[in-house]
C-alpha cells in the first residue's frame, strides 16, 4: 500500500472520529435532559448524505496526500535515472529547506561520496595497470630475447639478474598495494594493542638497512624513551612499522648521503617522531599533491618509486588518529613529523 493511500485512510478515520465527537457534543448541548439520541433520527436521506460526505472526504484526502507527496515522486523519478555512468547527476527539489529538501541534500551527499569513491577506484586501477605494465613488459621481453638463440652462461646470468630486478619491482608494488588496502580498513577491523614506538623504529631501521647496504638510519633516542608511558601508543605494530620503513626509505632515497635521522619528541599528552634528511627537498607544488596515490613529483627522476608510499603513510597515521606534518626546503632537506596520542 502506498503512503498516499495510508495517509488518506488515516485522514478519513480521523474525520469520522471527529464527526462522531461533534455529534456527541451537539447531542449533549441541544438535548441535555431529554435523553435524545441523534442517531435515532437518521433516515435514508441522511445516510446517503453521510456516505457521499465520506466519499468526498476520501477524495479530498487522497488529493491532499498526493499533493503533499509529489516532491517525493519527483525525487524517485530523478533517482531512477542515476546510474554508474552518470553519477555526476544530482537530485533537485523545489524547497531545499523542508524535510524533503533535507532528504534530497542527504542523498546528494551520499552521491558525492560514491562518485569520489568510483573515481578513485578508476584512477587506482588505471595507475596500477600502468605501474605493472612496464616491469612486466620488460621482464617478458628479456626472457623472450634470451630464448631466441644460444647464449653464454654470462649472458644468461645477466638476463636472470635483469629479470630479478623487474620481478622485485613487481613484488614491491604488490606489497605496497596490499598494505594500502589494509590501511584503508576501518579502525574496528584492525587489531590494536599497546605498542612501544622505539621498538618498532628499531625493527624498521633494521629492515631498511638490510634491504639496501648503502642506506643508513640514525636513531636519536633520549633518556625519556626508557619510560613506557611516554613511548607507548595504541596501534597496529605491522602498519606502524610499514609507515616508518616508507619514511626512512624516502629520506635515504632522496639524500646524497642516503641517511635518515629519526628523533622522538615527547610532551605530556603526545609523542612525535621526526624523520629528517639533508636531501633535495620538495617543491611547494609537489607538497600539495604528495599524499595523492601514484603521484610522482619533480624528484621522480632522482630515485625510483611507484608513488604509493606517502599515501600509505598518511592513511596509517590517520588510522591511528595521528597527525603528519612536512617541513621541506628545496636543496636543504625534508622532515616528516608524526604525532600520536599516548596510550
Amino acid at each position: 500500500m502506498k503512503i498516499r493511500t495510508k495517509l488518506t485512510i488515516r485522514y478519513l478515520f480521523a474525520t469520522l472520529l471527529l464527526g462522531f465527537a461533534v455529534f456527541a457534543v451537539l447531542e449533549q448541548l441541544l438535548f441535555p435532559d431529554a435523553g435524545f439520541d441523534m442517531l435515532q433520527i437518521l433516515d435514508f436521506k441522511l445516510l446517503v448524505i453521510w456516505a457521499v460526505s465520506l466519499a468526498v472526504l476520501f477524495i479530498i484526502g487522497y488529493f491532499m496526500a498526493r499533493n503533499a507527496l509529489n516532491p517525493v515522486s519527483k525525487i524517485v523519478k530523478q533517482v531512477e535515472k542515476i546510474t554508474a555512468s552518470n553519477l555526476s547527476q544530482r537530485v533537485e527539489t523545489d524547497n531545499p529547506k523542508d524535510e524533503i529538501g533535507e532528504l534530497a541534500a542527504t542523498f546528494n551527499d551520499t552521491l558525492d561520496r560514491l562518485e569520489e569513491s568510483f573515481e578513485s577506484q578508476k584512477m587506482f586501477v588505471s595507475n596500477v595497470s600502468h605501474e605493472l605494465r612496464t616491469p612486466l613488459a620488460a621482464l617478458i621481453a628479456e626472457l623472450e630475447l634470451s630464448l631466441r638463440r644460444e647464449r653464454s652462461n654470462e649472458d644468461y646470468k645477466n638476463v636472470v639478474e635483469s629479470a630479478l630486478v623487474d620481478a622485485r619491482k613487481i613484488e614491491k608494488l604488490s606489497n605496497g598495494l596490499m598494505d594500502l588496502a589494509k590501511a584503508s580498513y576501518h579502525t574496528n577491523q584492525i587489531a590494536m594493542s599497546a605498542v612501544r614506538l622505539d621498538e618498532v623504529l628499531l625493527d624498521a631501521s633494521t629492515i631498511v638497512m638490510q634491504a639496501n647496504d648503502e642506506h643508513s638510519v640514525n636513531l636519536v633516542f633520549d633518556e625519556s624513551s626508557d619510560n613506557d608511558r611516554t613511548i607507548t601508543i595504541l596501534g597496529n605494530e605491522y602498519l606502524l612499522r610499514t609507515a616508518f620503513v616508507n619514511l626512512m626509505e624516502n629520506n635515504c632515497k632522496f639524500s646524497q648521503n642516503q641517511t635518515s635521522t629519526v628523533q622522538i619528541l615527547f610532551s605530556e599528552q603526545t609523542v612525535s617522531i621526526r624523520f629528517s634528511d639533508t636531501g633535495i627537498g620538495i617543491s611547494p607544488e609537489d607538497m600539495e599533491q604528495i599524499f595523492k596515490p601514484f603521484y610522482r613529483g619533480k624528484n621522480r627522476f632522482f630515485a625510483a618509486g611507484n608513488g604509493i608510499g606517502m599515501t600509505l603513510v598518511e592513511r596509517i597515521v590517520n588510522l591511528h588518529n595521528g597527525v603528519i606534518s612536512i617541513d621541506s626546503e628545496e636543496g636543504k632537506g625534508t622532515s616528516f613529523t608524526l604525532t600520536f596520542g599516548l596510550f
